[in-house]
């Protein structure tokens, strides 16, 4: 599963240079496209951080994930330390960019300027990491 996860990383990787790369005959990529990449990204990365799961094993921990267009992360992404957190940190944090330059760009729209709080700990049910805040 792993693997197929990585390939499917790798492919949405060269597509969105595939889309974002320029030559000077290239007319500029939509906002709209642009924000559908970013949705798919957004959407991966969710997933992967649901396949974790928490015990006595693994520790749950959060991510600020996404850029509001007024600054601050949009959420808290909750995960564990039963998968590879730092594919997990280096995806998020290059998500986070191409969300602010997005934003930077006039694409973003609007947003609220309040920043979500982060947890203060965690309930483990289920194998499930449940915030507490």
């Amino acid at each position: 599963m792993k693997i197929s996860f990585i390939i499917s990383l790798i492919i949405s990787q060269l597509i969105f240079l595939a889309a974002f790369s320029c030559s000077d005959d290239d007319e500029p990529t939509s906002c709209k496209d642009r924000k559908l990449f970013l949705n798919e990204q957004r959407n991966q990365i969710r997933a992967f951080a649901e396949t974790s799961i928490c015990s006595d094993d693994f520790e749950c921990r959060f991510i600020a994930f996404g850029s509001k267009p007024c600054g601050g992360p949009w959420e808290f992404l909750i995960y564990t330390t039963s998968i590879d957190t730092l594919e997990l940190t280096n995806w998020v944090t290059d998500f986070n960019t191409l969300e602010a330059t997005f934003n930077q760009e006039g694409c973003g729209g609007m947003s609220t300027c309040d920043t979500p709080q982060p947890p203060i700990g965690f309930n483990c049910v289920d194998n499930t990491c449940i915030p507490i805040y």
